[in-house]
């Protein structure tokens, strides 16, 4: 069953910030938990620590201070839509974020998307506001799981090409 499920979670980033991280929308645990890529089969706290050289931080205030810390800057490409759970797959009637603001508050550098959709409404949603192209991640949801925890961090080390 499709519910409207509104963006809850501020982006993270400051003005130090050279990348930015797209998902979708946040997942029902992550809107519970108050921060992105809460549900703890998803892999991207495992993925971005190791691509970053950091050891894995410490609860929400440990991820923020490391993202912060490292030029990464967190939000999604929704600011509401329909979806059914967390599925991509599910999501009707989209409306985007205003990433054009976000951009315009940090210099940043390469944007990319944790997955197929989130690059996909980026491009069809984003790109003609912006002019800035996303560079596609595979996603690092548990529904992903033909990547491996090793092919996904080597995936991911282009964003070190940006820090």
């Amino acid at each position: 069953m499709l519910e409207k499920v509104w963006h809850t979670l501020p982006p993270l980033y400051d003005g130090h910030s050279r990348v930015l991280i797209l998902g979708t929308m946040p997942s029902p645990k992550s809107r519970e938990a108050g921060f992105y890529y809460a549900h703890p089969q998803n892999r991207f706290w495992r993925v971005l620590p190791a691509v970053l050289g950091e050891p894995p931080p410490e609860g929400i205030a440990g991820r923020r201070e490391m993202c912060l810390r490292r030029g990464v800057a967190l939000w999604d490409v929704l600011r509401t839509c329909e979806i059914e759970g967390a599925a991509d797959a599910a999501i009707r009637s989209p409306e985007p974020n205003d990433l054009p603001w976000l951009l315009a508050q940090a210099e940043i550098r390469a944007i990319f998307a944790t997955g197929a959709k989130a690059a996909e409404l980026y491009q069809k949603l984003i790109l003609p506001q912006t002019g800035r192209p996303i560079v596609r991640l595979p996603s690092t949801s548990p529904a992903n799981a033909a990547w491996t925890l090793e092919r996904l961090i080597e995936k991911y080390m282009v964003i070190n090409d940006f820090l």
